[in-house]
């Protein structure tokens, strides 16, 4: 995440602000609370992680806003009923954490990738929850009000009150990843075939325990939001196709507890735990 605007010609998506190329009635109500799903991301796919066909290029995903989400879910099958009902994207997918709270993901075509920046819909006339902070301030601004002061390291100045207020995506390559097109897994708890896939660090001697806790070499300059590869969620590794993306709360101004997320985009299967 760069400190700056994101400039579509150059960089590989954006942060905060607001999706392309979706109509406000194709743009995801919240079934939990009637109100449009925050906007975390849209991330222009590199070549090779373009599983759904050459002509989707890009994914955005939607959260549950950080000021919603606080122990679990409130049950109203009205408004889930009335949100459910509604004409959907054709490329939407919903998804649901552990709590009950609800996520989505878009996929998009380049030309909807470069196409105008969305407008959020009314709530749900139903919705009785109070409204979230990010539809008056916008993400970037939601975010660093309400952030620990880790988070709001992750800005140089505090960002712009509006809802377009955005932060660039850059891709790098990493160095070196063993992990590199492998599906991540847990060796005691995977369902599927073995994939391959080893863990970012290691026990001096194969015995477990704090002291001989060791990270492999290949690891340690690997970064926290990344495309694939090594994952290192907070928690227990959730088995997942290689095509995923892995974030921190500041990537879109989420409430994770203090943890981090994983998205898969080909599977779409979405997981976090707290820190």
């Amino acid at each position: 995440m760069l400190d700056r605007p994101a400039d579509r010609a150059r960089d590989h998506g954006w942060v905060y602000g607001l999706p392309p190329g979706i109509t406000s009635e194709q743009w995801p109500l919240d079934p939990v609370s009637g109100y449009p799903l925050m906007h975390g991301f849209t991330l222009l796919l590199p070549e090779d992680y373009r599983v759904h066909g050459e002509d989707i290029a890009a994914v955005s995903f939607f959260a549950t806003a950080p000021d919603h989400n606080d122990g679990g879910a409130p049950d109203d099958p009205e408004i889930r009923e009335a949100v459910l009902a509604l004409p959907a994207h054709p490329r939407l997918s919903r998804m649901t954490d552990i709590l009950d709270y609800e996520y989505a993901a878009l996929l998009l075509t380049k030309a909807k990738y470069e196409g105008a920046f969305a407008s959020p819909p009314a709530p749900l006339t139903l919705a009785t929850a109070e409204r979230p902070r990010w539809l008056d301030v916008g993400g970037a601004s939601a975010f660093f009000e309400a952030a620990p002061p880790y988070g709001q390291k992750m800005f140089a100045s505090a960002p712009r009150t509006a809802l377009i207020e955005n932060r660039a995506i850059a891709l790098t390559l990493r160095a070196s990843d063993p992990n590199a097109g492998k599906g991540p897994q847990d060796e005691h708890t995977r369902e599927k075939a073995p994939t391959g896939y080893q863990p970012y660090y290691y026990y001096v001697g194969g015995v477990p325990g704090r002291d001989n806790f060791r990270l492999h070499d290949w690891s340690k300059d690997h970064a926290h939001n990344h495309l694939g590869g090594t994952m290192r969620p907070c928690q227990a590794v959730p088995e997942m196709s290689p095509f995923y993306i892995e974030f921190e709360e500041y990537f879109g101004g989420y409430n994770f507890g203090g943890g981090n997320a994983q998205l898969d985009f080909r599977d779409m299967k979405f997981d976090w735990a707290c820190g």
